[in-house]
């Protein structure tokens, strides 16, 4: 039951393979990185690209939210879902869960939509559950040269 509390969570990754994954891994680094900073990620990018970039900032905000940095791990919300949920209403919801660790274990782009399949291990000291571990979807977006987070709250 607890698990499906929190089902609405999610993120997943792709890596490259075949003969060519030095070269692939290289070009969507580079990619990935200038999209990191907020340029160049499009719904035209290639979905390798955008599946590597999503990967990448759904690993960071579950590492913030391991790490407890609330506001970091806000800052990944698209604008809707930050004009829709106040950091203060996104803290009380997550603040009795305890994070322990991820794993991203698929990602999946259409156009500027992406879904993150990851594996998500937590306490809940409410319920006394330790080391629960809950296989989540989370959806984001691609907008304004950006992957964002889309919080379902």
């Amino acid at each position: 039951m607890i698990g499906r509390v929190f089902a609405w969570e999610c993120a997943a990754g792709m890596v490259p393979r075949g003969g060519e994954q030095a070269a692939a891994v290289l070009v969507l680094a580079l990619v990935a990185g200038c999209a990191a900073v907020g340029g160049g990620l499009t719904k035209d990018s290639p979905a390798a690209v955008k599946e590597s970039a999503v990967a990448e900032r759904a690993k960071a905000r579950w590492q913030a939210l391991i790490n407890r940095n609330y506001q970091e791990a806000y800052g990944f919300f698209s604008p809707a879902s930050r004009s829709t949920t106040p950091l203060p209403a996104f803290q009380a919801k997550i603040g009795p869960i305890e994070y322990r660790s991820v794993n991203i274990d698929k990602v999946e782009c259409i156009v500027e939509v992406c879904t993150v399949k990851l594996t998500l291990t937590y306490d809940y000291p409410p319920a006394k559950a330790k080391s629960v571990v809950t296989l989540l979807d989370e959806n984001w977006i691609i907008d304004q040269g950006q992957a964002w987070f889309v919080f379902r709250g």
